[in-house]
């Protein structure tokens, strides 16, 4: 997907596409590295979610804008990237033409919303407006969030440490926490959770 999207970009005299990411973590890190104008951010990445990743690049190096790409409708994934900082929302299956139409308005400092789930946000603002309760994955810590994610990607005790360069003691004192917090009492019960609330597939 990234080498259609790259290739289509470049025939745009006013586009240049200069880095691609394979995960989360390093789209924070180009996001510091390259300071680009707009970044596609896919929601749907290893190691760290693409709204963990925004949320990371809009407050580590906020003159990025983050555009979200999705193949979900769901109004999660809709809020938790908005609420992350994104200034737009299409679904993967959109246009080309759209998708274009979309960096330019993000580039210039405008929001966008892809038509198709714009219903969505505006049927959730208007729910919303009776409803407090939230998820409680929305207790976690950001890096709560990220040793869930990768606990539910399979990763080991160890692996995960030596991916966030800490302690394996530091991660099992997290992953108890997070337990805790999600009441859960076994990893499939966290995996469980992490796919339920977006944070990672089964793909």
């Amino acid at each position: 997907m990234r080498e259609g999207l790259k290739s289509l970009l470049a025939r745009e005299s006013d586009l240049e596409v200069i880095g691609e990411a394979d995960n989360g973590r390093h789209a924070v890190q180009y996001a510091k590295d390259l300071a680009p104008d707009v970044i596609l951010m896919d929601l749907t990445m290893p190691e760290m979610n693409g709204i963990d990743a925004t949320r990371r690049i809009v407050s580590e190096c906020p003159g990025p804008r983050v555009l979200a790409l999705s193949m979900h409708s769901d109004r999660r994934f809709i809020e938790e990237a908005l609420a992350a900082g994104a200034q737009g929302f299409l679904l993967k299956d959109c246009a080309f033409d759209e998708l274009v139409g979309a960096i330019r308005e993000v580039v210039a400092g405008r929001f966008y919303l892809s038509p198709r789930i714009a219903g969505v946000v505006v049927r959730n603002f208007l729910g919303s407006r009776g409803r407090t309760a939230a998820s409680p994955v929305a207790r976690l810590s950001p890096r709560e969030r990220e040793v869930l994610q990768l606990i539910a990607e399979g990763k080991n005790t160890k692996e995960v440490a030596f991916t966030l360069d800490v302690s394996v003691k530091t991660i099992e004192t997290q992953r108890s926490q997070i337990m805790k917090k999600l009441k859960t009492s076994s990893i499939a019960e966290l995996t469980k959770y992490a796919i339920r609330e977006g944070l990672t597939t089964l793909d």
